[in-house]
């Protein structure tokens, strides 16, 4: 959804739109355009509140790039194939059938979100400001990444931004804690806030066992990670897709998984095997895990 996907508090996924920068000169955070972002809610059930209705703005246009941030300072907790596992995962779904069901959700040219490729990551090993991160600081998480690693912003690229367990990220005032969410800052910087689920796995864990790659966290912060950049590719500036009641293509789905195997997946992309939410499918009016 877009408005701090309400962390799985939270509410369904958020997205929030950047403004490009150029980050050869000091970058500085700026608001967003509504101070509202995309929230995952790990206790809302699915929407239905008819198709996703264009609103006129941009979507991630043709074959966007994901930028994989860790933020895991010495002595914080990841499972031992936490990041591999989230990186093989960005490496699969940008030629998946699901990724796919974004093509329907043009632009005003008929530009669509094509594929997705990853477009580089970085562990970034510096200390937590907070145990509580609120949204200034991931925004300055982002900042300081593209800084170190030459990366810049566009309408086609999102920074996903990972913590260790048990630290959590808040969105708003007063400052609500999510799951995760997407927003954007600037003209065309889009990120997304992926705090571990393994922090809170009652509320933003998965509810199918057992996990298909035997590490349940990050089986779950894959989940999340799907529904974030399904809306970010098709609202990243919260005027892009969305039904009557403001959900994104993620929030209408949240939490339903179809038929999930005794491997506990629900999909296989290149011989790999994920458990990910449904997202909204309008030729169908109804969720799915490939389309259009």
């Amino acid at each position: 959804m877009k408005r701090p996907a309400q962390l799985f508090p939270l509410l369904p996924l958020m997205v929030l739109a950047l403004l490009a920068v150029d980050i050869r000169q000091p970058l500085t955070v700026e608001a967003g355009a509504r101070i509202k972002a995309p929230q995952f809610d790990a206790n809302t059930a699915a929407y239905s509140s008819g198709n996703l209705i264009y609103h006129g703005g941009p979507i991630m246009p043709k074959t966007t790039r994901a930028f994989v941030i860790f933020w895991e300072p010495p002595g914080w907790y990841v499972s031992s194939t936490y990041n591999s596992l989230i990186l093989r995962y960005f490496n699969d779904v940008g030629t998946s059938p699901l990724y796919y069901n974004n093509t329907q959700y043009t632009d005003s040219k008929g530009n669509m979100s094509e594929e997705s490729r990853l477009g580089g990551y970085w562990i970034d090993t510096a200390g937590y400001p907070a145990q509580q991160l609120n949204d200034q600081q991931v925004r300055e998480e982002v900042i300081r990444a593209m800084q170190t690693n030459g990366w810049s912003p566009a309408l086609y690229r999102a920074f996903f931004v990972f913590t260790a367990e048990g630290v959590t990220m808040c969105f708003g005032t007063p400052c609500r804690v999510y799951c995760a969410y997407h927003y954007f800052f600037g003209r065309n910087t889009i990120y997304a806030a992926m705090p571990y689920a393994g922090t809170d796995p009652h509320r933003c864990g998965l509810r199918t066992s057992p996990s298909p790659n035997g590490d349940f966290d990050a089986d779950s912060e894959i989940n999340l990670a799907s529904h974030e950049q399904m809306e970010a590719a098709t609202d990243p500036l919260e005027n892009g897709w969305l039904d009557a009641y403001h959900q994104e293509i993620g929030d209408k789905c949240v939490w339903t998984f179809g038929n999930v195997g005794l491997d506990g997946s629900n999909v296989i992309w290149n011989q790999h095997p994920y458990i990910v939410q449904e997202e909204w499918d309008n030729a169908q009016q109804g969720c799915v895990l490939a389309g259009p």
